[in-house]
């Protein structure tokens, strides 16, 4: 097998699903469209865990159909939130909410080192992940509500009252909403480092050690699984203080700039980028100074997960919030995840092609061929730039009536009238 290959299979597969339940999302149970999905990747990732070398096709085509089942989640979840919570509430959940990606990423790593260490087959970790899956979907179907599209903002009525568009009405809406537009670009430079890193970063920080002998050569399969332990540890670190403070800023900050969401989607970028340019050209100096900047550039990546979803849920109507989640996971892995590891993986082999064999320039070629990652962090910030001149226009545009989606100031005005019969408390 090719392993780089499985994750562009993964993500081909997931982009193209995800228009598809991001329209089912929009018209049909979304309850259902996501008990569909865990039981598509669950039974997927089980299936693979059996299937033999020769027939390697086979895994690939398993994890494309787990790719399929992670759109629904990836999809329709945010929109459900979006209409289960509004302002504050809304971003502290959904802060809860993106903290399991970086978690759940993290945990992936750990968990196969460490059955890998425990059982010497790979094959194992897809068979524990299934019994955690079905856990997931019995909580699911006795626990999650499944709310009318625009609820939280005390409008069901007209959201759901609404004529209903076509699939092709809601994707022009979305591309001449410029907010999304940028906010969608930003996301994909996201995508494509967190990508990149994903894959390569373990493999890194191993031949960084091994070029300061710290470390011997890797001679056959499977190598030393430290690095990978210790990558997905710094993920699941820096993924929840991340996801938490980029959250909590943005919510806190919200209060004197209505644009604060993309500007700390900026800022965190913006800082992030000199972080992981120090944090590769350093690891062949000092180790120690490599690690504390790769911390530093997660730490900020992560920062923007839940933002990014609040900005989406506020500037786009709760009728085609679905398709827009959709498209911005197709755009965000078509120029990002899908290809970023397979691209650094052949910058690298192309440069080492070109240089001596020896295990220095083997790193110095990995090492190269990360360097971009720093400049597209800084391109992404940029975009959100751009989404914060627009942010104010789009939410009003949003907020108009009959959309479905009132000022949550009005809606607060609202449930204060309702439960204190008091106007002054609304101004």
């Amino acid at each position: 097998m090719r392993p780089c290959l499985s994750p562009p299979v993964f993500v081909c597969c997931l982009l193209l699903s995800a228009p598809v339940f991001g329209y089912l999302g929009d018209r049909h149970s979304r309850k259902a469209a996501l008990s569909i999905g865990i039981l598509l990747w669950s039974g997927a990732g089980l299936s693979s865990s059996f299937i033999s070398p020769q027939y390697s096709w086979l895994f690939f085509l398993s994890r494309g159909v787990v790719g399929i089942g992670s759109a629904s989640f990836s999809t329709i979840a945010p929109t459900v939130l979006g209409d289960l919570f509004v302002r504050d509430q809304r971003t502290r959940v959904l802060a809860v909410f993106y903290i399991f990606i970086p978690v759940g990423s993290g945990l992936g790593y750990v968990l196969g080192s460490a059955v890998l260490q425990l059982t010497g087959n790979w094959r194992w970790a897809f068979r524990v992940m299934p019994c955690l899956e079905a856990v997931a979907l019995i909580l699911l179907i006795v626990l999650v509500p499944d709310p009318p599209r625009g609820a939280a903002e005390k409008q069901e009525e007209a959201a759901v009252g609404d004529p209903r568009s076509s699939w092709c009405e809601d994707v022009r809406y979305l591309g001449r909403n410029w907010s999304f537009v940028w906010s969608t670009l930003g996301v994909t430079a996201i995508a494509f480092v967190t990508g990149a890193l994903g894959f390569w970063a373990p493999k890194f920080l191993f031949e960084a050690r091994v070029v300061h002998g710290l470390q011997p050569p890797c001679l056959q399969d499977p190598c030393n699984s430290q690095d990978s332990l210790i990558f997905g540890i710094l993920t699941v670190v820096t993924g929840i203080i991340g996801v938490v403070l980029g959250a909590e800023a943005a919510r806190r900050y919200k209060k004197v700039n209505p644009r604060a969401e993309p500007l700390i989607c900026a800022c965190s970028l913006l800082a992030a980028a000199p972080c992981l340019f120090l944090a590769l050209i350093l690891a062949r100096v000092t180790l120690l100074a490599s690690y504390v900047f790769l911390v530093l550039g997660e730490l900020l990546l992560s920062c923007n997960w839940a933002v990014v979803a609040d900005i989406l849920l506020s500037v786009v109507v709760p009728r085609c919030r679905g398709t827009a989640e959709a498209l911005q996971i197709t755009v965000g892995h078509v120029l990002g995840d899908a290809g970023s590891p397979y691209l650094t993986g052949l910058i690298s082999g192309t440069l080492r092609a070109a240089r001596p064999d020896s295990y220095l320039q083997s790193f110095l070629s990995l090492q190269h061929s990360f360097l971009g990652c720093a400049f597209i962090v800084a391109l992404g910030g940029g975009c959100f730039l751009l989404t914060a001149l627009r942010l104010e226009m789009d939410q009003a545009r949003a907020r108009q009536p009959g959309t479905g989606t009132p000022d949550s100031k009005d809606s607060e005005s609202q449930a204060l009238l309702s439960s204190t019969g008091s106007v002054a408390e609304n101004l």
